[in-house]
């Protein structure tokens, strides 16, 4: 930074001519002297330049170490509202883990029972695939197994037919030749079926039905009435006011005298009926087998038919299940009791017992066939390798 002055002196030329000043020395002494003043001169300003530059590097210094402070300042607080953002997004990402890891659990668990279901649902189609005619043959004897008791206990001989039908139906169905032997086996029993005489116990239980509905109308002996002839006697005359010729008879009876006979003895004729009549009907003497029939009180003539009616349900009862002897016992005591309690002359009494009659002739004890062939031809078809 000293700038050394240019020296007095040159190079001498050829064309130049020396020119000395007297008052500037050329020796290194003055040369010496003079670089110092001029050091000491330059010194100070070499400092202060040196100060400033020393200022400004220092306030350059200060003015980057604020800003490295305030965008330090602002990236801090923006990375603090980074993390609580991210706090807050984390927290909501857990808890929507937390949601996920449930519904992923829940999926899991139908996943697991959709698999188990399958795998029944595949194992059970598997069964049934593999063994349909079994299960077909399995169900017909299950049917006809129920169609034989119905028709042992009940007499069913309808639904009987009807399983034996449908059974066939089911094995028609299926082109296999074993099946042959079953399905003769199914129509020899029908045919023993339909061989057999028709018992109308649908009619029979109807006429019962209506002689229950009689019995609250059917006359007791023992509410009996002095019936009324509806006629006259034959030896009844007319009266003499009732006949037609009164007047003439009168007149006649005026002209001459000979006629008041028979007028007095028409009248003696009609007295005498009629108090011959009212004596008849202050006394009557009838024949009973039960007299104490005729002593019934309300209650009793109440509870009679009741009896009679619990009679003739319970063969009602019999008959639909066959029961045969059951059923001839209960419709004996009915018609035991009607001729007991009851009035047989009155007409009512004389149609129900002639329906009980109508009801008793019918035969029940027809001998009922087993379906045994049918179900032994299933059982040897499924019992066979």
């Amino acid at each position: 930074m000293n700038e050394l002055p240019p020296s007095s002196e040159s190079t001498p030329g050829p064309q130049s001519a020396p020119a000395a000043s007297p008052a500037v020395s050329t020796t290194p002494a003055a040369l010496a002297s003079r670089g110092g003043k001029l050091s000491q001169r330059l010194l100070p300003l070499a400092l202060l330049v040196l100060a400033v530059l020393l200022a400004l590097q220092w306030w350059n210094t200060r003015k980057e170490l604020h800003n490295l402070r305030s965008t330090l300042a602002l990236r801090l607080q923006s990375g603090e509202t980074l993390n609580s953002e991210t706090r807050l997004l984390v927290k909501a990402a857990q808890e929507s883990g937390k949601e996920l890891q449930a519904k992923v659990s829940v999926l899991e668990n139908r996943q697991a029972e959709s698999q188990n279901q399958q795998l029944a649902l595949e194992q059970l189609y598997q069964e049934l695939s593999r063994n349909r005619d079994d299960w077909a043959l399995s169900e017909i004897e299950q049917v006809l197994s129920t169609a034989s008791q119905q028709l042992q206990l009940a007499g069913n001989v309808s639904g009987a037919l009807i399983a034996l039908q449908n059974a066939d139906r089911l094995l028609s169905r299926s082109d296999k030749p074993q099946f042959i032997t079953i399905r003769r086996a199914l129509a020899h029993d029908q045919e023993k079926l339909k061989s057999l005489p028709i018992v109308d116990t649908t009619g029979m239980a109807l006429r019962l039905d209506s002689v229950i509905g009689q019995i609250d109308a059917l006359p007791l002996l023992s509410d009996e009435k002095p019936v009324v002839p509806a006629t006259q006697p034959k030896n009844a005359r007319v009266k003499p006011a009732q006949a037609p010729a009164t007047s003439a008879g009168a007149g006649a009876a005026a002209a001459g005298g000979s006629d008041w006979m028979t007028v007095v003895r028409n009248n003696w004729d009609s007295w005498s009926n009629e108090i011959w009549l009212e004596i008849k009907q202050l006394v009557q003497v009838r024949e009973v087998a039960t007299p104490e029939a005729l002593l019934l009180s309300p209650t009793q003539a109440y509870y009679a038919r009741e009896n009679l009616k619990l009679r003739l349900l319970s063969a009602r009862l019999a008959l639909l299940s066959r029961n045969e002897s059951a059923f001839r016992n209960d419709i004996v005591a009915a018609q035991d009791t009607i001729v007991r309690y009851f009035d047989t002359r009155a007409k009512q009494t004389q149609t129900a017992q002639a329906l009980l009659k109508q009801v008793q002739n019918n035969n029940l004890s027809i001998e009922m066939p087993t379906l045994a062939d049918s179900l032994n031809a299933v059982r040897n078809y499924k019992a066979a390798p």
